[in-house]
């Protein structure tokens, strides 16, 4: 008899190849499920929130996995601090909790939220930060890149925004696109949707950084918005300044399975 797990998962993605399993290549996925499989032996369909490209960071990552219940009642207690023992530093494992089986990390999500950093300092990224802060050559207007974020919130087809899929939709609903700036600097950006389509928050960042340093008008990014293919001239922000920050999920269990139902429809506006 298995049960399903829910894990709260943080990582420094500078020395990973992505979350996603590759063979030869050292991947956030492929340290945990090596961990788990010493613990519990058999472990099934591991899946995540948000499947984040190399380089990309996560300080509120989820994913689940179904492992047997035996093992669970033994481990339950001490697993967090047993994940800390065995898995490298770059990876942590924040809490771990049985859920319903109709839980899916990535299907049930009602919402991924997302900050990328970026500073304008003319001395660049600081030391400590360099690993998570993009270094601006160009001073950045805060109020330029909110009137650039505003024309991006909201319902619509993001193709210009994203590297093309096959059969996939690039149909996508931004509830929060915003900038600011904190006490030492540093501006960032928050992005939050239902979903995000490969390369698109940090293709919607590259674009409002050329709004924010008055290379392009404000209106240039939401105007992208009428393509229907991926527009050439977006720059993808580089991956080491954006962060996986929340997921969210219902508060009721009931309502798990109706929005994994709703998430895997294909949309259209």
């Amino acid at each position: 008899m298995s049960v399903r797990i829910r894990l709260d998962v943080s990582y420094d993605g500078t020395d990973f190849s992505g979350w996603a399993l590759q063979p030869g290549r050292r991947t956030v996925a492929g340290e945990l499920l090596a961990v788990l499989e010493r613990l519990f032996g058999s472990v099934t369909g591991l899946t995540v929130a948000g499947r984040t490209d190399a380089g990309v960071h996560a300080t509120g990552q989820v994913c689940h996995v179904d492992v047997a219940q035996v093992r669970w009642a033994a481990l339950e207690s001490a697993l967090v601090r047993k994940l800390a023992g065995l898995l490298p530093p770059d990876v942590r494992v924040l809490a771990a909790a049985a859920v319903p089986p109709e839980f899916d990390a990535r299907f049930s999500a009602l919402a991924r939220r997302y900050e990328y950093r970026v500073t304008d300092a003319p001395f660049g990224a600081e030391p400590l930060r360099r690993r998570d802060t993009l270094a601006w050559p160009r001073p950045l207007d805060l109020a330029l890149l909110n009137e650039a974020a505003a024309g991006l919130v909201g319902e619509h087809d993001f193709a210009a925004f994203c590297r093309r899929k096959e059969h996939a939709s690039t149909i996508r609903a931004v509830s929060r696109m915003e900038w600011r700036r904190d006490a030492d600097g540093t501006v960032v950006a928050t992005v939050a949707a239902d979903a995000f389509c490969w390369s698109m928050v940090r293709s919607l960042v590259g674009a409002q950084l050329v709004a924010g340093d008055g290379r392009r008008a404000a209106s240039w990014p939401g105007s992208l918005l009428t393509r229907t293919a991926r527009a050439d001239e977006v720059v993808v922000a580089p991956a080491h300044g954006l962060t996986l920050v929340e997921v969210t999920y219902p508060a009721d269990a009931a309502a798990l399975s109706a929005r994994a139902e709703l998430t895997r429809r294909r949309r259209d506006l």
